[in-house]
């Protein structure tokens, strides 16, 4: 009897020591996470050390306006104010056509540092708040990656966010934009969703749908989550892995999370009406069928559950008919069926080309090319294979998901370039799991091959995972609220019976673990390789966060033999603007510098970057594509004094509008026919030189680009 009771005696020894182990590794993790968010908060402050804290880019300068304008007049007027800057005649109901998340979060935090007497400008806040949310992301991306595939794959991951260039491009300081806050709660409605589906706890359901809820405040980008989720709940419910787990994450979401998005008022009705949610309702349909089936096999004998089965399926099926038969119906008087331009520009990515030049006119929507994934997501690209066949091994509703999330985010990332941000944390999560376990399997291969490490290494992993079992038997949780209570009995027993046969000596697990463990040199050299891969990594992303994602476009250099040299014409010409105009003067341009002329001059734009109008945008490339006297007629009826135009051919600058022109040609030719883009070409070439067609050397763009 010595022999069980000291056995018995070591096993309080064992779980001490393993409580202790996991008490360190808690903290170790704690003080892990923290260096990461100051990893992500830091690499983003390039453009501030090296330019000055400005605002970047185009959009970000109405957010900016927009929150200046909150914090000064309070969110009632916020949501009630008409801008009569923007859009003249026409002007623009701000509140109902914004997605107000990006604007009340910076809002918020500026009203909390300066309740604690921290007196900081509008402005600062607006530089750094992308900075600060793309740490919360890193952390949001760990407790995502946690609930798939543990903590050490979510340390990988959120270190791996905190510098993947595709995510530092949008998030710098300065670049003040709806994605500043919508990747974080695009990552954290995820994990909330996995929390519930791993937990089934309706706490997690609830928080899910109000981060689902900040999501649509944040981005419109919110669809593709509302999609997504209903994709990856079909997928379980069609490989038999429906429990109640999955209706509780997802009935509450589509329900709640549904309500609260029609409470946004650009979203507002759009959240029942438009085809971007109808996924989301057909799926609701299809678990609740599937919910009473099950329901009725555990209270029916089979004989009857064939009947039951039977006209449950039929009146599944005809409830589904009729409620396809409404959607067709509601969308079938739309020339887009429903859908938004943009979302069918991902559907078909040729449709912007062929019906809307002004979507396709967009930089940002434009296919990226194969070197652009190099550089936004690096090596994370050759590790995402790796990863995906990772969360196969074993295949679980969380790891699904994840499988199921990057499937889908390739895809569009590979029709818009923009959605290379959408891609990043997808890449990072599955490149996180695949570095986690290559080197889970070679440091445990190195550590069998090692003779110190090797006989201690046996006997404690075989007391270990028998202290673990028994600890785990003692503390079993009925995770699965499907499961009937006539079937706990026989797994008991099956437990009991197998209890005899499933404990093998601990030399025999030594040999079976030694069996899997790699050669000594070919463990060392692949953990070589993978520390040079993520060094190599390292280095890229610091690169292009120092050089490439930080040089704000409203402050242009260029490097020659004399040194750097900096153009500030932007802020100049806003500056001379506001100096020499009148307050109520009418400034045209082209809509790429509507937000910025609004802002930094305020002066009232004709059109700028919403693009909510398109025979407004038509008019005014109409204008520039037209001879002076035309255009001087055409700008006269819209009152304009001062016409803005940005011509780099000097210095070389590839984005002025002489370069865009073509853009404007096209536009404006899809509302006003006489405007043809063959005019403007010269045997099918563009040209600006003396060889240029005599409608090109005579319009108002040329000639404002070439004056004197």
């Amino acid at each position: 009897m010595a022999a069980p009771e000291a056995s018995s005696a070591a096993v309080p020894t064992l779980m001490t020591n393993n409580t202790l182990r996991n008490a360190f590794g808690g903290v170790l993790s704690f003080f892990i996470l923290l260096l990461i968010g100051v990893l992500a908060f830091s690499i983003r402050l390039f453009s501030v050390i090296k330019y000055e804290s400005v605002i970047h880019e185009f959009d970000p300068y109405f957010n900016y306006r927009v929150t200046q304008f909150l914090t000064k007049n309070g969110i009632y007027e916020f949501w009630n104010w008409f801008d009569d800057r923007t859009w003249y005649p026409l002007g623009r109901v701000i509140g109902g056509t914004v997605y107000p998340g990006l604007t009340l979060t910076a809002g918020t935090i500026w009203w909390l540092l300066n309740s604690l007497n921290i007196p900081l400008s509008v402005e600062t806040v607006c530089v750094f708040t992308a900075p600060i949310f793309s740490a919360f992301a890193s952390w949001a991306t760990y407790l995502l990656t946690k609930e798939v595939k543990g903590a050490g794959a979510g340390l990988t991951a959120a270190v791996l966010l905190a510098m993947v260039p595709s995510y530092i491009s949008r998030s710098v300081a300065g670049s003040y934009d709806n994605e500043a806050v919508a990747i974080f709660a695009l990552i954290f409605t995820f994990y909330l969703y996995i929390k519930t589906l791993n937990t089934g706890s309706l706490f997690y359901a609830t928080l899910n749908s109000i981060a689902y809820f900040y999501m649509v405040c944040s981005w419109g980008g919110y669809t593709f989550i509302i999609n997504l989720i209903p994709m990856h709940v079909l997928l379980c419910i069609v490989t038999g892995r429906y429990s109640s787990r999955l209706y509780i994450a997802y009935a509450p979401l589509v329900v709640l999370g549904t309500l609260l998005a029609a409470l946004v008022p650009v979203v507002g009705f759009n959240a029942v009406m438009t085809s971007e949610h109808f996924a989301s309702f057909l799926v609701f349909i299809i678990i609740h069928v599937v919910a009473l089936v099950y329901y009725i096999k555990g209270i029916l004998s089979p004989k009857m559950f064939k009947v039951a089965v039977t006209l449950v399926i039929s009146a599944g099926l005809a409830v589904c008919c009729a409620v396809i038969a409404v959607l067709i119906a509601l969308v079938a008087s739309s020339p887009t069926k429903g859908w938004s331009g943009r979302s069918l520009s991902l559907l078909d990515p040729t449709y912007a080309s062929k019906y809307i030049p002004i979507i396709a006119s967009v930089s940002e929507h434009q296919p990226p090319t194969w070197p652009s994934y190099f550089m936004d997501i690096n090596v994370l690209a050759f590790l995402v294979p790796a990863g995906i066949i990772a969360c196969f091994l074993p295949l679980s509703d969380a790891s699904s998901f994840v499988v199921l999330y990057i499937a889908t985010s390739v895809y569009f990332s590979g029709v818009m370039v923009r959605l290379m941000l959408v891609l990043a944390p997808a890449a990072c999560i599955t490149s996180g799991i695949a570095l986690s376990q290559a080197f889970d399997v070679f440091t445990r291969s190195i550590k069998f091959q090692l003779p110190g490490l090797s006989s201690n290494t046996e006997v404690d992993a075989g007391e270990t995972s028998s202290a673990t079992k028994e600890a785990q038997n003692d503390a079993v949780k009925t995770e699965k609220a499907e499961e009937t209570s006539k079937d706990r009995p026989s797994r008991k027993s099956k437990k009991k019976e197998r209890e005899h046969v499933e404990k093998p000596s601990t030399k025999t697990k030594a040999e079976k673990k030694r069996l899997l463990a790699l050669p000594l040199e070919a463990s060392v050299i692949s953990l070589l390789l993978l520390v040079f891969l993520g060094a190599f990594y390292v280095v890229h992303c610091v690169w292009a966060a120092a050089e490439a994602y930080s040089a704000p476009s409203i402050v242009l250099t260029s490097h020659s033999h004399d040194g750097l040299h900096v153009f500030d014409d932007f802020r100049e010409a806003y500056a001379w603007l506001r100096h020499n105009t009148d307050v109520d003067d009418k400034v045209a341009s082209w809509w790429d510098y509507g937000y910025q002329t609004t802002a930094m001059a305020n002066r009232t734009v004709i059109v700028d970057n919403n693009t909510w109008n398109n025979t407004h945008i038509a008019t005014v490339g109409t204008a520039m594509s037209s001879p002076e006297k035309a255009a001087w007629e055409i700008f006269h009826s819209l009152d304009v004094k001062y016409i803005l135009v940005v011509f780099g051919g000097l210095v070389g600058y590839p984005s002025d509008d002489i370069n865009k022109f073509l853009w404007m040609v096209r536009i404006g030719g899809g509302v006003f026919p006489h405007i043809k883009e063959p005019d403007y070409l010269r045997d099918g070439q563009y040209r600006i030189d003396s060889q240029a067609t005599p409608t090109m050397l005579n319009c108002l763009m040329y000639k404002l680009s070439y004056y004197r």
